[in-house]
């Protein structure tokens, strides 16, 4: 059956493209691109028109009529949300609506303004609950064509992306110079977006066009709830997409600058700009959690420095292994394991993590100790048993440690890690008379036990085991710095740390990691 966006009998309709005559921008009306018919069929889905507005009266009527009738005949619904406009903007389209009879035009308007962001963000969740599939952003200051919102949603109405950008850069229209796009403007964007283009990895022809469509099964799987209000949610939104592996789109569109006003303030902007992607990139690597990227922080990250504790572990463990990963949170080392052909069965105080690199996952209090998953696994034996970052959380980790001799092998051992609460950095604070609890590190706030190596080596010979290797780990100094592991820099800085953790492990050893055998039968 056809959805009431693909069915142009609908009501509002018809009545729409006679109430609001097409009425083209001068550029197009001699332009084969008037015939959008190849890309404005809905083939089922429900595309909705978000139409922001701030002071718009005067541009706002012409925005609506220079859209096209085929557009009016596919959409089910165009909105205009207005934020809290000084002037006439919400009379005008509420009277458009009602005079001209155009049923499938819905205008809403805040009672206070919530800025560009919030605005987006205020029109996306009304769609969203409305079960739509698409929605097209459109600005109702006439900056950008309408005559061709056909071509912003088509490509997701095929499936070939599920975020399509108006890209003013690409020369299909003559290039946004021609367009009449400022110099300063036009410099200051290439500026931007090569910057954003590298430290994102990405290669779009431009990040700063308003102009853009999204598949809105896609955005139900953002988190708005601490982006911005401000410009450069048109940033942040990219982000948080890319970082999810949404697909995109860009395609051309049209340059134009008429007399409208301009409320972006050009070097604030880009600041924020930066300032984003900034504090994306540091959330990313954990080292900073900053809110509008908050479920991208992983409070443990793989630490793929040279010299680290999952370095060590990594040797440890091997390849081709049965391993018992207890403590395995989300399942990011286990995946690193997985690589190596590793077998892995995981235990965690959670639901079963998404990533499937679990050959079994099994649900444990393990301040109750894993006492029933062992039998469950019904005698089983694994060949490495991981205790990383463990046994510090626990309030008897000597009964943990008791447990898995049940469950290694005679020729296995497990791999333990444990923080120094020796190391310099506390050390200092300790002088300066500070012991000052952190989110993660050493002195962890949900670390119950601290350990030096000569009690972490106690802590595993009093409970039955021979350590057959012992490695201190490096200070990971990236998480610090917010430096990626193969810089330079970070080289260099880690060679530093290891020669220093070498002559002097006691002092500069940020984790003891453990190899250790089971000495019983």
């Amino acid at each position: 059956m056809d959805s009431p966006a693909s069915n142009p009998a609908l009501p509002g309709a018809e009545s729409a493209v006679e109430a609001l005559p097409f009425e083209p921008f001068p550029a197009f009306r001699a332009n084969a691109l008037q015939d959008d018919s190849p890309f404005a069929d809905s083939r089922g889905k429900r595309i909705g028109i978000l139409i922001v507005t701030y002071n718009a009266v005067t541009t706002l009527t012409k925005v609506l009529k220079r859209i096209t009738p085929n557009v009016w005949k596919n959409v089910e619904e165009i909105a205009v949300f207005d934020d809290a406009s000084q002037d006439a903007t919400y009379e005008l389209a509420a009277g458009i609506k009602a005079l001209r009879g155009v049923t499938k035009l819905q205008v809403l308007s805040h009672s206070k303004n919530l800025g560009y962001g919030g605005n987006q963000k205020a029109g996306y969740k009304y769609f969203i609950e409305k079960g739509f599939d698409i929605v097209v952003l459109l600005h109702g200051d006439g900056q950008y064509a309408p005559e061709i919102l056909s071509h912003l949603y088509h490509p997701i109405v095929g499936g070939e992306a599920d975020a399509v950008f108006g890209s003013r850069m690409m020369k299909d229209y003559g290039g946004p110079l021609k367009g009449g796009m400022p110099l300063y403007k036009y410099v200051g964007n290439r500026i931007l977006s090569i910057f954003e283009n590298r430290a994102l990895g990405m290669h779009l022809t431009e990040f700063h066009s308003g102009y853009r469509a999204y598949n809105l099964h896609a955005l139900q799987n953002i988190d708005f709830s601490r982006m911005t209000d401000d410009f450069h949610f048109d940033t942040e939104i990219i982000i948080k997409l890319h970082h999810q592996g949404y697909r995109f789109k860009e395609v051309p569109i049209p340059t134009y600058y008429g007399d409208e006003l301009c409320y972006v303030d050009g070097l604030k902007y880009a600041r924020h700009v930066a300032r984003a992607v900034r504090r994306y990139k540091r959330t990313g690597r954990s080292v900073s959690c900053f809110p509008e990227f908050q479920e991208y922080f992983v409070h443990y990250p793989i630490k793929h420095s040279k010299y680290s504790s999952h370095y060590y572990a990594r040797r440890m463990t091997g390849a081709r292994h049965d391993v018992l990963d207890v403590g395995c949170g989300e399942g990011f080392f286990a995946a690193e394991l997985a690589e190596s052909e590793n077998r892995i069965t995981g235990i965690d105080d959670r639901v079963a993590p998404a990533k499937p690199v679990f050959e079994r996952y099994f649900s444990a209090d393990l301040d109750d100790g894993i006492g029933p998953v062992i039998e469950q696994l019904e005698g089983r034996r694994f060949d490495r048993v991981l205790l990383l970052d463990v046994l510090e959380h626990l309030k008897r980790p000597e009964q943990i440690l008791e447990q898995c001799h049940a469950v290694v092998k005679r020729e296995g051992f497990i791999v333990v890690s444990l923080p120094n609460v020796a190391n310099i950095a506390v050390r200092l604070m300790l002088v300066f008379g500070r012991f000052d609890y952190q989110q993660r590190g050493i002195l962890d706030k949900t670390h119950l036990r601290f350990f030096t190596r000569k009690t972490a080596r106690r802590l595993l010979e009093e409970n039955g085991y021979a350590i057959v290797e012992e490695r201190e780990t490096v200070i990971p100094v990236e998480l610090v710095l917010g430096l990626p592991p193969e810089s330079l820099l970070m080289r260099m800085l880690n060679r530093m740390l290891a020669l220093a953790t070498w002559a002097m492990p006691g002092l500069f050893g940020y984790q003891i990691v453990f190899a250790a055998r089971s000495g019983k039968d």
